[in-house]
């Protein structure tokens, strides 16, 4: 019985939607029957933003003629006057439309023809209602633009998240919150710019397609460049061209840019995001972990104006130093499990069945010490600490620590128990990097998806000499969620990568 009689609701709404559809379509074919049609009008002298109105209404537009355009998103009629909301890329904004004040004519058209949703001009008075709402008595309202179909909140509704992340256009529309998410990643994003250029970081742009995948751990998308007839990959990471440009004689650059790794999706993970990658010559990974640090709290000061931020009812503390703690410490702190002693493999895969850790044939004892940390230490990691001391089975980029060969000069930066940023001490030594890259080689021939290949030509460019460098990536979409108290990578992506309807 529920069951039908939804069926019988839904057959009624989608009734009421086409009859909304031919109403909306009549009303346009009326109009440009009329030589009105809105499609042909190509500007409108917008000298005033809604919020700018109401910001400043008692000092400078109190009584003054104002011409702000937007989207009507509500309609109030009371006969021969009618209220209505205007929105626009501010914010809102009352309209009074009187049929005495625009004439009766131009009344009568206007509102046979207007539907919410249409983007309309208007001039007219500014001034503030017997209830105090500052609104604009319009004296000429104008349809830039018909809306044929209802918004959202006026009939259906956004019924759900993965309708939001489809159609971002609605969203913004009937969502405005949404709209300052999008306006802080944009302020974020200028200010790393800024904090970087201000430390003489030089911003630049590498390719896009690689003709082999390096300088991440990942799985890449694979195209094919029909001139050239070779098969080309979206890049997984910016760190090997800057790298080079290090040795061409840049001291410190950086770049800002789109990243794509053929991967799961969930809610820290999207196939295309945005990572900063900077580096600078004549530093270590301790310089990046002074500059990460510094980077994070200045650009929490500049776009929210504190260094505190709440996730999941927990304060995270920007403005206190940043905790250290060592893989290996972590691993004895959170698993109780003393890596320091562990000498081989065998030891390390009996410490990983004891605790139903699942490895494979492949993994080294690095690689296992790399699972009991994500096991037991990642989620404990909850206010800003950088992780250091990881093995070299998983940093083939990276400089060994000299006392402790086993394990590189690189860290992590977790907060929430999610990895923010991730940097080295780079390797420099072009001898060391090519066995590396070689046991990366032979572990993709084995069958690892995320391992790379020998890249002859960046180890040619670190045979002409890597100066000492330090290097830094952060996951830029990550930050925005910090910074915004997002729960998902798609909420801070304006168009995030979703399934096919059809």
């Amino acid at each position: 019985m529920a069951e039908h009689k939804e069926k019988a609701v839904q057959a009624e709404e989608e009734q009421d939607l086409s009859e909304i559809l031919r109403i909306r379509r009549e009303k346009l074919a009326k109009m440009q029957a009329n030589g009105e049609n809105p499609y042909f009008l190509t500007s409108f002298d917008v000298k005033q933003k809604a919020q700018e109105i109401v910001d400043h209404f008692e000092t400078e537009f109190e009584g003054k003629q104002v011409s702000v355009a937007g989207r009507i998103m509500s309609w109030r009629d009371m006969g021969k006057a009618a209220f209505m909301d205007l929105r626009d890329v501010s914010g809102r904004i009352q309209l009074y439309v009187k049929i005495d004040v625009l004439g009766e004519d131009a009344y009568r058209t206007l509102t046979s023809s207007l539907d919410i949703g249409d983007i309309v001009g208007v001039t007219g008075e500014a001034f503030r209602t017997r209830r105090g709402e500052i609104s604009i008595k319009a004296s000429s309202m104008t349809i830039l633009s018909k809306s044929l179909l209802p918004l959202p909140e006026k009939y259906h509704g956004l019924k759900d998240t993965d309708a939001r992340y489809r159609q971002r256009y609605l969203d913004l529309i009937v969502n405005p919150e949404v709209k300052d998410v999008f306006v802080k990643r944009s302020r974020i994003i200028t200010a790393i710019r800024e904090y970087l250029d201000q430390l003489s970081f030089l911003e630049v742009e590498t390719p896009v397609l690689h003709t082999q995948a390096g300088g991440a751990s990942a799985r890449p998308f694979i195209t094919h460049h029909n001139t050239l007839d070779i098969d080309m990959y979206l890049r997984i990471a910016l760190e090997l061209h800057l790298k080079r440009l290090i040795v061409g004689g840049f001291d410190r650059v950086y770049e800002i840019g789109r990243v794509f790794r053929n991967e799961g999706m969930d809610t820290r993970h999207n196939p295309e995001f945005t990572m900063l990658e900077l580096y600078q010559a004549y530093t270590d990974f301790e310089g990046m972990m002074n500059i990460t640090e510094d980077l994070v709290r200045t650009v929490a000061h500049k776009v929210l104006g504190t260094g505190k931020v709440e996730r999941n009812g927990i304060e995270i503390d920007l403005d206190k130093p940043f905790a250290r703690i060592s893989m290996l410490e972590a691993v004895k702190q959170y698993a109780g499990v003393d890596f320091s002693q562990v000498e081989t493999l065998e030891e390390a895969r009996r410490l990983a069945d004891e605790h139903h850790i699942e490895y494979e044939q492949r993994h080294k004892k690095g690689d296992i010490l790399n699972l009991f940390f994500e096991t037991y230490c990642e989620e404990k990691l909850v206010q800003p600490t950088f992780l250091t001391g990881h093995p070299v089975d998983i940093s083939p980029l990276a400089k060994k620590y000299k006392d402790a060969p086993e394990y590189t000069e690189r860290f992590e930066l977790f907060i929430m128990g999610a990895e923010y940023a991730n940097a080295f001490s780079e390797l420099n030594d072009p001898i060391d990097q090519r066995a590396r890259f070689e046991a990366q080689a032979a572990l993709k021939a084995a069958g690892d998806d995320e391992a790379c290949d020998v890249d002859e030509d960046f180890l040619t460019a670190l045979e002409y000499g890597l100066p000492p460098t330090g290097g830094m990536g952060m996951g830029v979409d990550r930050l925005v969620m910090l910074l915004t108290g997002a729960q998902s990578i798609r909420d801070v992506l304006l168009f995030p990568t979703m399934k096919p309807l059809n």
